[in-house]
């Protein structure tokens, strides 16, 4: 059987050097940002180590001028851009389906995304599972899937939960315990 061939690019945007993997039949891996173009890359390869440097095609192009306004807090939806997640577990296709349908601004937990697919409580695990090795973050926006009581949980992209934070105040989502009352000092 022939190995399936993975070209790439990596680009800045506002929020560092992204990079971008893809096949004929879509989006293979996408890294958020890091600081500088060498560590995208490295990061990149060690998932996909066959993939060249390629010319992007009209989709990758658009899904890369995407990535660049969201990066700029523009509101981007990224449900049309073509991801081959050929050799994922079905149910995590499954998962990463639901999680594609969170759109921006909004966020889930990993528990409601399994009961939004049948599973029990107990899938909330294979949720996270899922969103930790999610091969195309943010196009999959893992980022948007929380753990219980709406805690940030885990991100295992450059940064870890600062940048998953990050990603969500670009969208206007506040995530933490409430701001103290204001009090009053009306007598």
């Amino acid at each position: 059987m022939a190995q399936k061939m993975h070209q790439y690019l990596i680009f800045e945007t506002a929020g560092g050097f992204c990079g971008i993997a893809w096949s004929d039949a879509g989006v293979t891996r996408f890294q958020l940002p890091t600081k500088s173009a060498e560590s995208t890359e490295r990061l990149l390869l060690r998932r996909l180590p066959t993939a060249e440097p390629g010319k992007p095609t009209p989709q990758i192009l658009d899904a890369v001028a995407a990535v660049k306004h969201y990066f700029e807090g523009e509101e981007v939806d990224f449900s049309s851009v073509a991801v081959d997640l050929d050799g994922q577990d079905a149910f995590f296709c499954d998962i990463y389906a639901a999680a594609r349908r969170v759109s921006w601004g909004r966020t889930t937990t990993y528990g409601t995304l399994a009961k939004e697919l049948g599973a029990g409580p107990e899938a909330a695990r294979d949720v996270g599972q899922a969103m930790a090795k999610n091969p195309v973050a943010l196009i999959i926006p893992c980022h948007r899937v929380l753990a219980a009581g709406g805690k940030i949980g885990g991100f295992s992209a450059p940064g870890g939960s600062t940048s998953k934070l990050r990603m969500l105040e670009l969208e206007g989502v506040h995530v933490g315990p409430p701001a103290p009352a204001q009090q009053s000092l009306d007598f």
